[in-house]
């Protein structure tokens, strides 16, 4: 834990946000540029979109095999150091000459923009329990609007200045804003004394102790490979018919989604307030339908917007709902859990990115759409286990303590 001396002040909390931002936003750089990519590098559409896997999968396991360390090491330190080497892949990326060596740079950006993981849950820790859900919300809107900005600048300064430059702007970004939190942050004490094969091994006693972690974490997975799919072919239904879209527009396009952004702070509060898995169940309803808008964007782009508005609301009301639930199962272990949480979550992405780019490669927009429902349904799915869960744990509560047994 950090110094009970320390403030967690408003501005502090929007550095951390910064911060994240800048992190998880290095690996959506490449979306809006993967045309441009594909032909300035002479290379397949499919191998330009396999960097937005690569980037997901990179991150899980950036977040299984070195947000553990949060439990065991200064966060401070341990986030610093990991933007510091994750602005080192950024000028990989930004000065590749092929296909091949931009998708190392943005497989070592995305290992180690997991720094972002690991200031989330910090800010949790640093924040009252009372106040514990705006933090993780307001940090998370922080994060969403840099996951945002980051698409649209790069597709302003591709248009400028090429797209290697929106990588090496971006190494930059991150080393400034590393050494602020540096001078900023307060240094943390370990929440566990034990050895990192021990504390990756204990990975898997949380996944086993608590139900509602197994339930929350499929179905953030879940809803986060829907909006994948979405992310990983937007760009090539926006560069072709009827739309011809450059790169600052396909990145301007992004910035729909801000509303997104709004929608972490606000679930965050609703969270505080008790209303979970109402938040939850809306958000899901919000996501399913919002791929029928997305359907009628094949030639209207009224409809793609109010579309792209709609999933980035859900799934970020999805998201910062599963994060309030976690979190709250085993505050010592933060670290290990949002591990397990986020592994899960974009392993998902993954899978959602790797779909869409399959899908699109056979059937178009209607088959991205179609895998993109799909993926939304099954979500709603997992929120009804994710409800009988709950309800088990209630269960489960010791007559005498009112302790959960197992959560």
């Amino acid at each position: 834990m950090a110094s009970p001396r320390f403030a967690l002040t408003t501005p502090v909390l929007l550095l951390m946000a910064l911060a994240t931002g800048l992190c998880v936003g290095a690996n959506y750089l490449n979306q809006p540029l993967l045309d441009t990519i594909a032909t300035t590098l002479g290379t397949s559409h499919s191998a330009a979109a396999f960097t937005v896997t690569v980037a997901q999968v990179s991150y899980a396991l950036g977040l299984l095999f070195l947000v553990p360390l949060g439990d065991m090491l200064d966060k401070r330190r341990l986030a610093v150091g990991l933007m510091i080497l994750a602005a080192a892949g950024q000028v990989v990326s930004g000065f590749a000459p092929n296909i091949g060596v931009l998708t190392a740079g943005i497989a070592v950006t995305g290992l180690f923009s997991v720094a972002a993981q690991v200031l989330v849950p910090f800010a949790a820790a640093l924040a009252a329990p009372e106040r514990s859900g705006r933090a993780v919300g307001l940090v998370m809107s922080g994060l969403l609007l840099g996951i945002l900005s980051a698409r649209s600048i790069a597709g302003v300064l591709a248009e400028v200045g090429g797209w290697t430059i929106v990588y090496r702007a971006g190494a930059v970004a991150l080393i400034v804003v590393a050494v602020a939190l540096w001078r900023t942050l307060p240094s943390s004490r370990p929440t566990t004394s034990a050895g990192y094969a021990a504390t990756l091994r204990s990975l898997s006693t949380l996944v086993r102790t608590h139900r509602r972690l197994r339930t929350r974490a499929l179905l953030g997975a879940m809803s986060f490979g829907s909006i994948a799919v979405l992310f990983s072919t937007m760009t090539f239904l926006l560069a072709g018919e009827p739309y011809g879209f450059g790169d600052a527009q396909i990145g301007l396009v992004g910035l729909a989604g801000v509303a997104g952004a709004l929608a972490a702070n606000l679930s965050g509060r609703a969270a505080d307030r008790g209303h979970t898995q109402l938040t939850t169940g809306v958000s899901l309803a919000v996501l399913v339908a919002s791929w029928a808008a997305l359907a009628a964007g094949a030639h209207s782009l009224a409809w793609f917007l109010i579309g792209f508005v709609a999933v980035d609301l859900a799934v970020q009301g999805v998201h910062i709902t599963n994060q309030n639930v976690v979190y709250a199962l085993e505050p010592a272990a933060r670290a290990r859990i949002n591990s397990v949480y986020m592994t899960v979550y974009f392993i998902g992405g993954a899978s959602g990115s790797a779909l869409g780019t399959l899908a699109w490669t056979t059937r178009g927009w209607s088959g991205a759409c179609t895998a993109g429902v799909a993926l939304a349904v099954a979500a709603a799915g997992m929120w009804t286990l994710d409800l009988r869960a709950e309800r088990r744990v209630a269960a489960d509560r010791s007559p005498t303590t009112g302790v959960s047994v197992r959560s």
